[in-house]
């Protein structure tokens, strides 16, 4: 069994698939082992639409760093609450959020983390998706599993 695992973690119910999935395994296969998991948020540093009175259409206003950092807090708190359930089954969890520019994959964050924490095994969430809808949206789960250094655990959320 895996002693670091790393689970990318977006904040939605989906996304958070693979927790379930990752705490069911070490209840079953890792009682009373040392397992430590990493939480991991990728924020992207983003804008935010306003709209200009007496012009049409809107200008993109990036977010201030003030902004960025209340950001960070709440996917911080975030992935304290949702690692409430592997520390109290004495499962040794960190959490990080790290930005990303807007241009920049997701998957690129992850992958220096996996690398960062010394993962032996990164368990993450996937839609599912394919065809147009995977080619149009891409898949980050896809590029982790490709562009990673360990085995990839992919959860599919269900619908």
């Amino acid at each position: 069994m895996p002693k670091k695992i790393l689970i990318p973690l977006d904040g939605s119910k989906t996304g958070e698939t693979a927790l379930h999935y990752v705490e069911d395994l070490l209840d079953r296969l890792a009682a009373g082992e040392n397992a430590e998991v990493t939480l991991l948020q990728v924020v992207k540093t983003g804008s935010r639409d306003v709209e200009i009175r007496g012009a049409t259409g809107t200008v993109h206003v990036p977010y201030t760093e003030e902004e960025m950092t209340h950001i960070e807090a709440q996917a911080r708190q975030y992935l304290e609450k949702a690692g409430e359930s592997l520390r109290s089954k004495g499962v040794t969890v960190n959490c990080k959020v790290v930005r990303c520019e807007e241009n920049i994959s997701s998957a690129v964050k992850i992958i220096e983390a996996e690398e960062e924490t010394n993962a032996d095994l990164v368990a993450m969430s996937t839609h599912g998706r394919h065809g147009l809808t995977r080619w149009a949206f891409g898949s980050v789960s896809e590029k982790v599993l490709r562009g990673g250094k360990v085995p990839v655990l992919m959860v599919r959320a269900e619908a």
